[in-house]
């Protein structure tokens, strides 16, 4: 205390100061840059668009040179919606966003200070310039996968931002139209704007001018950034290559009885990091700059933190959000401590014993009833491994599967496979039902159900798709699962994992007597959500079983990156698709076939629902 007394009386600048002297710490200057980027744009556009906004004494000049007042204005324009459209790489500190944004920040400050004489908006874009220049070495992360739809997207979203920027152009102007035009002349204009034609709209004096630069400047923005998004060269998301696809089986044969969603890493539309020694890795998809991981890392525990480092180092050199979905009680542990992340309980997978389990006894009355009754109308079942069935009985299981989906797409990424019967799987399991009925013009002869399993180890198997016909007997699910847990023994299979159920644990405690009012009302939020993704629905399916539950959980690295992850998981499980309309859809069809039983309720959802009733 005493040396800070003698500091402050020998005339010492305070510590307070001297951080402020020294600016934002470099690690802050990427978000600190980002907003103020964003900031500075919505100012460029508002110059180039509000007529008050823009008013100085360099009017004058604009009487001797009368394009120099609305080139200026479009110039404002363009370089505050290009600002906006980099604000948020700055934010991810990518590297191109960097050097678009030292050209336009100088750019911007030229055309606020040539239309409106703002000694604050060139001051504003210089303190922004010189930040960007001394901290330049944050701004190193490399491009993300990327393909040519997003030029497309790129041209409907400015096309939509351009015609409502232009709509506001049009009309900032009041005093100056000639005439009363309505919306659709308005609208007309432009479009005819957007392309460098006049349109219906005219203005008094210079007005014209200026309109007719700006919605041309925003054309030419349309036109020049879809272009080059179409014409830069791709880089997709890396794949799983076959030298990795032959390492993580090495891995899953030694190592793979430990989580039941370790076959799940074998899907050939993720990418994987090994550690060091290779005797772990971490698989993982990017999905809207989020790096999402699934289940625990691959391999030997000792070597997971060199896996796990290996992963934070890609999504640091890309900028990307780190996240894991659905990893174990032990995962979750090993992540959190290894890389600080937070951890946050996601729900429970149900888990059966197969020596735990039997069809006797009060519990299990109401799914010993309609299994038998199922079997007094002529159902039977198979359960065998892919290799036994001959390549017929394959492909009419792939086309069942396909024909049956319940969704347009596909679902399923953290604990689905992705396809069925692949020459390298032939140690996964089928069970499918079936009877013979006259006249039965199914294309798929007698199957009417099929259940895909994958290994867990050398004595589990994890559900991985559901599906069934339609217009077969309710209860079709249930009469699979019996069979495929009584059929385990002779399999010397010993757990079965079955569906994962979200919030499994809120739904539960909520429904007990005594639970608090939170609780309470936590589980009717989640039964209300059931309605269109069938929380509810899927836990009591499972609970049907008796199974065990074991929690998983999501990593994350802080609270606000939660809705972000949230809204990648589910465009990555398929619940949010950025899909072609339904004119075009059929044209697309996906290939078949990608299910998921744990992550994706179109095997389950309002049928095990009244499945549940009918029992």
């Amino acid at each position: 205390m005493s040396s800070r007394i003698d500091g402050d009386k020998s005339g010492q600048v305070p510590s307070r100061v001297r951080r402020i002297l020294r600016g934002p710490q470099p690690e802050s200057v990427p978000g600190l840059v980002g907003t103020a980027v964003m900031i500075v744009g919505l100012l460029d556009i508002a110059a180039g668009v509000f007529p008050r906004f823009r008013y100085s004494r360099i009017h004058a000049v604009a009487e001797v040179l009368p394009v120099f007042g609305p080139f200026a204005a479009a110039l404002a324009i363009s370089a505050g919606v290009l600002l906006l459209l980099l604000a948020h790489g700055l934010k991810r500190r990518k590297r191109r966003a960097w050097r678009a944004a030292v050209v336009l920040l100088p750019a911007g400050a030229v055309a606020q200070f040539a239309y409106r004489n703002s000694i604050v908006g060139v001051v504003i874009a210089a303190a922004l310039f010189a930040l960007l220049l001394r901290h330049q070495g944050e701004f190193k992360a490399l491009p993300d996968p990327r393909s040519r739809w997003k030029a497309l997207t790129n041209f409907v979203l400015m096309s939509a931002g351009s015609i409502g920027l232009g709509l506001v152009i049009v009309n900032s102007h009041p005093n100056r139209v000639v005439g009363n035009p309505g919306p659709y002349e308005q609208i007309t204009h432009v479009v005819y704007g957007l392309f460098g034609f006049e349109g219906p709209v005219d203005y008094a004096g210079k007005v014209s001018w200026t309109v007719g630069y700006s919605l041309g400047a925003l054309g030419m923005l349309t036109a020049l950034t879809t272009i080059y998004l179409a014409l830069r060269p791709e880089h997709p998301a890396a794949r799983l290559t076959a030298d990795d696809e032959a390492k993580l089986r090495e891995l899953l044969a030694r190592h793979g009885g430990r989580d039941s969603l370790g076959h799940f890493a074998l899907r050939r539309d993720k990418a994987v990091v090994f550690s060091p020694s290779g005797k772990a890795a971490v698989t993982y998809r990017v999905v809207s700059g989020v790096m999402l991981a699934s289940g625990d890392p691959i391999g030997d525990v000792e070597a997971w933190p060199g896996a796990i480092e290996r992963f934070m180092e890609e999504a640091k050199a890309h900028s990307w959000t780190p996240a894991v979905m659905g990893c174990s009680e032990t995962g979750g542990e090993v992540w959190t401590r290894e890389t600080g992340l937070d951890a946050l309980e996601l729900g429970d997978e149900a888990i059966v014993d197969v020596k735990d389990f039997s069809l006797s006894g009060r519990a299990m009355r109401n799914v010993r009833q309609m299994v038998k009754r199922i079997e007094r109308n002529g159902y039977t079942t198979k359960v065998r491994r892919v290799s036994e069935l001959t390549e017929e009985e394959l492909e009419q299981v792939r086309g069942a599967a396909e024909a049956w989906r319940g969704t347009d797409t596909e679902r399923g990424f953290s604990m689905a496979l992705g396809r069925v019967g692949d020459p390298g799987d032939g140690d996964c399991f089928i069970a499918t039902a079936h009877r013979v009925e006259e006249g039965d013009t199914s294309p798929f002869g007698d199957l009417k159900a099929v259940l895909h399993f994958v290994p867990w180890g050398t004595d589990g198997m994890s559900l991985e798709l559901m599906r069934r016909d339609r217009a077969a007997d309710p209860g079709m699910n249930e009469l699979l699962i019996v069979a495929s847990l009584e059929a385990a023994p002779a399999l010397k299979i010993e757990k079965v994992s079955l569906n994962f159920a979200m919030f499994r644990s809120a739904l539960a405690r909520g429904e007990k007597i005594g639970a608090g009012p939170v609780l309470r009302m936590w589980r009717n939020l989640l039964v209300f959500l059931s309605r269109w993704f069938q929380i509810e629905s899927l836990y009591k399916f499972n609970a049907k079983f008796r199974p065990r539950w074991e929690p998983r959980f999501v990593v994350f690295r802080t609270t606000r990156d939660l809705p972000r992850i949230g809204f990648a998981a589910m465009q990555a499980e398929g619940f949010v698709t950025l899909a072609l309309p339904r004119l075009f859809a059929s044209r697309r069809r996906p290939k078949p076939v990608r299910a998921c039983a744990h992550h994706q309720v179109a095997a389950v959802p309002q049928q095990a629902e009244r499945e549940v009733q009918a029992a």
